[in-house]
């Protein structure tokens, strides 16, 4: 690895200009975003259990601009430790497109989730204080809004009780905390100002005669702060070949918003010609909630779209079984093609243009990649494949030249999925029938008493973050491909006044995952100092 100072002078930063943690690591300061660059918007199709590839897809396109002397960025959220030791593993990329140190970034990093999660867990501590000495307030401990967290998958925290001297008991529920609204506001702010802004206006409480009860009402704004201080600047490290990566802020895309911070892709846009990030999961989550909540809050123009596929998914879309995926099935990618072809036509829809990027794998055969092609041309797709994992930029120079190619264009007018003037239910129905290809909404009655208080305060100009499944357009993780004539039903709301976006509950979503029988945490080890199989 080289120093990261020298890797900060790549993209014309100072030795002042960094907070170092070591030799391989810095936090920056954001930059006063005079925005130059052109930004490039990884997305992919729904994706197998195990990921297709986006983030290596993402750091290998930033790898290839760079080869082809492009001065360019990589711009990407930070692990959160739950699916680092669950099913996903690691955040950092694979193979020959990674960002290093790996070990550090998917661990403890520079401290940015536990200090989202000590200032949150402050808030809630402070609630219950207050309630303990007299309840000045006058907090309705039944009508806590704001959730304790951890950096975890811990299904035993979903539901606990508190109960201390006999005296004062309450339910209180535990979120992972990439699906806080803290992370959200990190992520959506501009600036310090406008965080501490966002945090003011966290609604955490009503009191007992049905009251709305914000943070400033705490008087805790200077402690979260404080605690926030370093959290809110950008963190630089380094692909394996040796190009710049700002790596901030990390929202789930299937129960938040899914991007990395504003701060650091408008930093990344101040500071190179070229700015490669992602969203999480397909389209229809990730690149949804980019395109109508992180893009229309802060102006962000969107020049050119990657969606990633692969052969295993579109096999899986197909109907093969995940245990028979690596078996050549030329006529599986046939069948599961539709599933493609609805991700490109939600960006398309937008009035965005499209490549689409097939990361191949070691199992893919001559056969399959064939029909691949041929189902592209035959729909007139945009395409590049590219096999970065095993061999570095060379093989993904073909994507960056389409690339390229798409930015020489005339730019054209974003379209939204929604005005903000809609209903809820209409910004609801319109996603579900236009992105997701279904026949409408339903709601529960529990929803329907939520939705007519939402509905008599100002958040209803608000934009909407959908919680459902990354495995499936539908609510149904089990429905694959591009099914149609389904209705999504939507169990509550819930307004990020801070964050400034409603967030809307597919039946079933959980904010706190599990760890599995076979998650990774049973394989890794520590050896003699290193770190291993943490992947």
């Amino acid at each position: 690895m080289k120093k990261i100072i020298d890797i900060a002078k790549k993209i014309n930063l100072k030795e002042e200009d960094c907070y170092r943690y070591g030799n391989y690591i810095a936090k920056i300061q954001p930059c006063n975003f005079t925005k130059k660059g052109k930004l490039i918007l990884v997305t992919a199709i729904t994706p197998t259990p195990a990921g297709e590839g986006k983030t290596t897809t993402t750091i290998a396109l930033g790898d290839a601009l760079n080869r082809l002397n492009k001065k360019t960025l990589i711009s990407l959220r930070e692990p959160s430790m739950g699916p680092v030791f669950g099913l996903k593993g690691g955040a950092t990329g694979g193979g020959m497109h990674s960002v290093i140190p790996k070990e550090e970034i998917n661990l403890h990093f520079t401290g940015d989730m536990h200090a989202l999660t000590s200032a949150n867990n402050l808030i809630c501590a402070v609630i219950d204080s207050i309630i303990f000495h007299g309840n000045e307030l006058n907090i309705d401990k039944n009508q806590i809004l704001i959730h304790r967290i951890i950096d975890m998958n811990d299904r035993a925290l979903r539901n606990v009780l508190i109960n201390y001297n006999n005296d004062y008991a309450r339910e209180e529920h535990f979120d992972i905390t990439v699906a806080s609204e803290l992370m959200a506001i990190l992520c959506l702010a501009k600036n310090e100002k406008d965080f501490e802004q966002r945090i003011n206006d966290m609604h955490v409480a009503n009191t007992i005669d049905n009251k709305p009860i914000f943070l400033r009402d705490l008087n805790i704004t200077g402690s979260i702060m404080a605690i926030m201080k370093h959290a809110l600047k950008p963190n630089l490290v380094q692909t394996i070949e040796e190009n710049p990566v700002l790596i901030h802020g990390g929202p789930f895309a299937n129960i938040a918003h899914g991007c990395n911070s504003v701060i650091a892709t408008n930093t990344a846009l101040s500071l190179a010609d070229y700015v490669v990030t992602e969203a999480g999961f397909g389209s229809d989550l990730g690149f949804e909630k980019f395109l109508d909540i992180k893009a229309r809050q802060n102006d962000i123009n969107i020049d050119c779209v990657v969606l990633v596929a692969t052969i295993r998914a579109l096999k899986m879309h197909g109907g093969v079984s995940l245990d028979l995926l690596a078996q050549n099935n030329p006529k599986a990618i046939e069948l599961g093609f539709d599933n493609l072809l609805q991700h490109f036509t939600n960006i398309s829809n937008s009035n965005l243009p499209v490549v689409i990027n097939l990361n191949q794998f070691t199992t893919d055969t001559d056969e399959e990649i064939e029909m691949f092609k041929k189902l592209c041309d035959a729909n007139n797709l945009r395409f590049a494949i590219s096999n970065g994992f095993n061999s570095g930029s060379e093989q993904v120079l073909d994507l960056a030249n389409q690339v390229l190619s798409v930015l020489e264009e005339e730019p054209k007018q974003i379209n939204f999925n929604y005005d903000l003037e809609d209903s809820i239910v209409t910004k609801l129905e319109k996603i579900v029938t236009k992105t997701y290809g279904g026949k409408g909404i339903c709601l529960t009655d529990k929803a329907r008493e939520e939705l007519k208080a939402i509905e008599k305060t100002d958040a209803i100009n608000f934009p909407i973050c959908i919680a459902k499944t990354p495995n499936s357009f539908s609510g149904n993780p089990k429905v694959l491909n591009a099914p149609k004539d389904f209705v999504i039903e939507f169990s509550h709301f819930k307004v990020n006044y801070g964050a400034k976006f409603i967030v809307c509950y597919a039946s079933q979503i959980m904010t706190m995952p599990g760890l599995g029988k076979n998650s990774q945490v049973f394989r890794i080890e520590y050896q003699d100092g290193e770190i291993k199989n943490l992947d």
